[in-house]
């Protein structure tokens, strides 16, 4: 009789705790089109998996009242469970709970799950949903911080912004590997419209100022966009496939049901006769990638790059190419910046970086040059450089200057240089090249125009051809189009047990 009643008891409290703020409070989040904190907890993990952590924890402040509202579990839910059959840890601020603000118990039960994931080696998801630091309790954030910090590296860390994040609450998300955004719902700023307008006199809407559109397309703090609370949840599962647990592992390795070996004849067409023409390297993205599975990262930041997760013959790859419908596929400051980044992460957890390749150089400009291009441009090289995992380079079309030392070169580190028969590959651009060794040649021309294109056309053929870089042995293998596919999944059996470790040293440092 006696456990009996300890167990009333026990349900009792666990009702309590799991009813959050109560029913108006769900209510409201309901009607602002969000799902509450447990309701996302639930449809994220496999059904019955999800171990609830630290759910009877309560804020300590006696302080302005707060002594008369100690809710159970206080404002964030903090547990693990299974996604897909694998091991993740998650963390949801609860806005029906004292709008999900932050205080001492909440940062205290994150530090506590995220120490957990990172010694048992596995990825940490956090649902952010909060009004912000909690003023009665001062600020307790930084040990958020640097447990994200410590974090970095060693465990897959995935964010979403699933409501509102605002002031330095932002900078948690920011220390994560990937950031998640609901279109209309949520958003993030350092500073709110309210104090823009007082302090500038600027006039702003939140999702304008912080919104996913803004972050997605011009920041570049948001890496996803979810159309809602759902679709965002499947996204962030989806993401976490490609990915292995932590640092000590590989990604797993996944039967697509797509033959290695399957060539694809639309490729041929794929590359314009017109050299100036642009075409959309997602069509050999798609064609070439099992089953044409393409998971983008920063979709619409930085879109002369493309950046994103795929599989080849059933192994994740962390796919890095340039896009000839943006810039011509130039590289600019923002495009160094979003590479630079994916090649780090891909580095840090095992994955194989392929490169696809068609740059004409760096974006020319005063704007770059003050927005700084030397800077950003260098971290593309270091990060490339710095990445020890598997690296095949392949030539699509244009490879010209130290832009292609960026995208992955031989003299880089790259493990393997495999090119399309319409690469070009040299220090500069022919036209470019012909002006400076032609030019009086050309002037004393009848029809500089003609002699031009004939010189042009010789310098391609002679010096930028992939024959001839191939010659060199900056080229491995000369690829037929069709056989895209088959060649960079050979390329990647050939490296696959490379083994290459960085000279000892503390760190690098990187020219952030």
């Amino acid at each position: 009789m006696g456990m009996e009643k300890e167990l009333e008891k026990l349900s009792q409290v666990e009702g309590e705790a799991r009813l959050g703020g109560g029913k108006k409070a769900i209510d409201r989040q309901h009607e602002q089109g969000r799902l509450t904190a447990r309701e996302r907890v639930e449809l994220f993990f496999d059904k019955g998996t999800f171990v609830e952590i630290a759910m009877l924890a309560q804020h300590q402040c006696h302080d302005f009242g707060m002594e008369k509202t100690r809710p159970l579990g206080d404002a964030i839910i903090t547990g693990y469970g299974k996604v897909d059959g694998r091991l993740v840890y998650l963390y949801a601020h609860d806005f029906t709970v004292m709008g999900g603000s932050m205080g001492f118990t909440t940062v205290a039960k994150f530090c506590n799950l995220s120490r957990m994931a990172r010694r048992v080696g596995a990825p940490i998801v956090g649902l952010f949903d909060s009004a912000g630091g909690r003023i009665q309790e001062g600020s307790g954030s930084s040990a958020g911080f640097f447990e994200n910090v410590f974090a970095s590296g060693a465990i897959p860390q995935i964010s979403a912004i699933m409501g509102n994040c605002a002031g330095a609450g932002t900078y948690s998300p920011a220390l994560t590997d990937f950031v998640f955004m609901v279109q209309g719902t949520s958003q993030m700023f350092i500073t709110g419209p309210r104090v823009i307008k007082e302090v500038s006199g600027e006039e702003i809407g939140m999702q304008e100022l912080g919104g996913a559109k803004p972050h997605s397309e011009i920041s570049g703090a948001c890496d996803v966009v979810a159309g809602n609370d759902e679709e965002c949840l499947q996204m962030i599962k989806r993401l976490l496939g490609f990915l292995p647990s932590s640092y000590r592992e590989k990604p797993p390795v996944v039967d697509t049901g797509d033959d290695p070996e399957r060539c694809d004849e639309s490729l041929l067409d794929v590359v314009p006769e017109n050299r100036r023409a642009v075409f959309d390297m997602h069509d050999i993205i798609t064609k070439v990638v099992d089953n044409g599975e393409f998971f983008e990262i920063k979709k619409a930041f930085a879109r002369n790059m493309i950046t994103g997760f795929a599989r080849l013959g059933g192994h994740s790859v962390g796919i890095v190419a340039n896009q000839p419908l943006m810039l011509a596929g130039c590289l600019d400051c923002d495009a160094s910046d979003k590479a630079a980044r994916f090649y780090r992460f891909c580095d840090c957890f095992n994955i194989p970086i392929i490169s696809l390749v068609d740059v004409p150089g760096y974006l020319p400009g005063v704007q770059e040059e003050y927005k700084g291009i030397i800077r950003h441009g260098a971290k593309m090289l270091y990060g490339f450089a710095e990445a020890t995992v598997p690296k095949i380079t392949c030539i699509i079309r244009k490879a010209i200057g130290g832009s292609c030392d960026s995208m992955g070169t031989k003299a880089m580190g790259s493990d393997m240089v495999l090119a399309w028969p319409s690469g070009e590959m040299a220090i500069m651009g022919a036209e470019a090249a012909v002006v400076i060794l032609y030019r009086k040649e050309i002037e004393e021309a009848e029809d500089k125009e003609q002699v031009k294109q004939q010189k042009v056309a010789e310098f391609r053929e002679t010096f930028g051809s992939p024959y001839h870089a191939a010659s060199k042995q900056l080229i491995d293998v000369i690829i037929r189009p069709q056989e895209t596919r088959p060649q960079l999944i050979k390329a990647l059996e050939a490296v696959q047990n490379k083994c290459e470790e960085m000279p000892g040293k503390k760190h690098g440092n990187i020219p952030l």
